[in-house]
């Protein structure tokens, strides 16, 4: 399959020639159906001739060109209905009837605040000439009202979201001016998947209600419905956590598939190169040195122990709290004993072999290093970040 994408250098067509790209040299195996033999990249350094000899070969196309900013307002037309008809008319001088995408606007339904919107128009234009063009020629037309598209672009610019994680990850000032203004928002890898599903021919189809989308087997209008509403306060809260976390070192909760999962993947992307690295302290004494390294609002700590030649760690106990040993560099002894049975447990430990051993709630436990010249580097996993208020630790010898 030859692919021709237009708009390939804007945000959505980087974001998916990039991982065309992935599963044509076979970086990426989870579409096993889908062939990928070249990919044509349209943009405005482009010429004429290219994409006359693209629409002769290309076997799909992306339309993801379109203006969004003109200068002056007759310019929407010009770029997001002129071109379209450019394209149409360059696959129809081949009577090439590939399958054809449009990237549309869910302003396009002019419903709303929409309803003056001279880009929903020539959106609207755009999509009455796809249309008209399945209909005349047979070919397959798959035209999307995207929401809000939440991807890396540039700040200050079409993206409310790319300019508050631009600002806050560098300092910048920004203004809110309604903290409760929600937005609709697709994150851009959602959207390269829906992308897939339409190449496997498993796009899904919906019908609009206003401004509203709705799921529909035999909607005329195709969707990728993995979006999120959120406000632009929820937004900017979320953010100021992620900015804390390299001092505070706690990590927000993230489920699979959540917004704030997304979010945080598309922050990191604005920061700034001294920004990539962060110093944690280390608390560090003649036996070695003990670091926290995350914290977590419901998973507990990780941190990483430090044992000098010799040195034996621990020697204390907990009522609730546990903890996971894993040595990862040294060779070393782990001991544990109940203090009410008074049997002990030993496990020899290498890095050589990682392994996770339990620190069990009731039993003191210690870990000794066994070398003479080598540190033992110990990763700890413990179910509660340390409360110096309550400490649940108590110290007594194995």
């Amino acid at each position: 399959m030859k692919i021709l994408v237009t708009g390939a250098k804007g945000m959505v067509g980087t974001a998916l020639v990039n991982n065309l790209k992935n599963i044509r040299d076979g970086k990426n195996r989870t579409r096993e159906n889908l062939n990928i033999e070249d990919i044509f990249e349209f943009d405005l350094d482009s010429t004429k001739e290219e994409l006359d000899v693209f629409c002769k070969d290309a076997d799909f196309v992306f339309n993801l060109a379109g203006v969004n900013r003109p200068e002056n307002q007759e310019d929407f037309m010009k770029g997001n209905f002129g071109f379209a008809s450019d394209l149409l008319n360059n696959l129809k001088k081949y009577n090439n009837k590939a399958p054809v995408m449009l990237s549309s606007s869910i302003q396009a339904t002019l419903a709303g605040r929409f309803g003056n919107s001279e880009y929903g128009r020539s959106k609207k234009a755009g999509e009455a000439l796809f249309f008209d063009y399945g209909k005349e020629t047979g070919a397959k037309v798959a035209i999307y009202r995207f929401a809000n598209l939440m991807g890396h672009s540039k700040p200050k610019y079409n993206s409310a979201v790319s300019t508050f994680c631009w600002a806050i990850a560098n300092d910048e000032e920004f203004t809110v001016n309604d903290c409760s203004t929600e937005l609709e928002l697709l994150y851009i890898d959602d959207l390269v998947e829906g992308m897939f599903d339409l190449l496997e021919g498993n796009e899904i189809h919906c019908e609009f209600d206003g401004v509203e989308t709705i799921l529909d087997k035999k909607g005329r209008y195709c969707c990728v419905p993995k979006t999120h509403r959120v406000t632009l306060g929820e937004i900017v809260h979320l953010l100021q956590e992620f900015k804390a976390q390299s001092s505070t070192l706690v990590m927000p909760k993230m489920p699979d598939g959540s917004f704030a999962k997304k979010l945080y993947s598309l922050y990191l992307t604005y920061l700034p190169k001294s920004k990539f690295k962060y110093e944690l302290k280390m608390n560090v004494d003649n036996r070695g040195s003990f670091t926290e390294l995350m914290h977590t609002e419901d998973c507990g700590q990780i941190s990483v122990n430090i044992s000098k030649p010799g040195i034996t760690k621990g020697q204390h106990w907990h009522n609730s709290k546990w903890e996971l040993f894993i040595v990862v560099q040294g060779h070393g002894l782990i001991q544990e004993r109940n203090i009410n049975t008074g049997e002990v447990v030993e496990f020899e430990v290498n890095g050589d072999k990682i392994e996770a051993i339990h620190m069990i709630p009731g039993w003191t436990h210690n870990i000794i290093n066994l070398s003479e010249t080598e540190n033992l580097v110990t990763v700890m996993t413990c179910n509660e970040v340390f409360n110096p208020q309550y400490p649940d630790t108590f110290g007594e010898p194995v």
